[in-house]
């Protein structure tokens, strides 16, 4: 379920920063911090467990700035 809700994210701001991306990143920004707070509540448990549980947090954040970055690329791309 987590996996299918990162996967739309990414698609979303995939056609976002495609189509206006300037206005993309705001939206991009709201999902790293909400993937950041999400890291720093499980990074406080101890041990090696807490570095298990803040790795698909980490991982879903640099897939959502790859998907943003793609997006911006292929626009600017598209431009010229």
């Amino acid at each position: 379920m987590t996996i299918a809700i990162i996967i739309v994210i990414c698609v979303v701001l995939l056609v976002l920063a495609f189509l206006l991306p300037r206005l993309s990143r705001f939206p991009q920004r709201g999902v790293d911090r909400t993937l950041e707070a999400g890291r720093r509540v499980v990074g406080e448990v101890p041990g090696k467990p807490g570095d298990l549980l803040e790795k698909p947090f980490s991982s879903a954040e640099r897939a959502v700035d790859k998907s943003a970055a793609a997006g911006r690329k292929g626009r600017a791309k598209a431009e010229s």
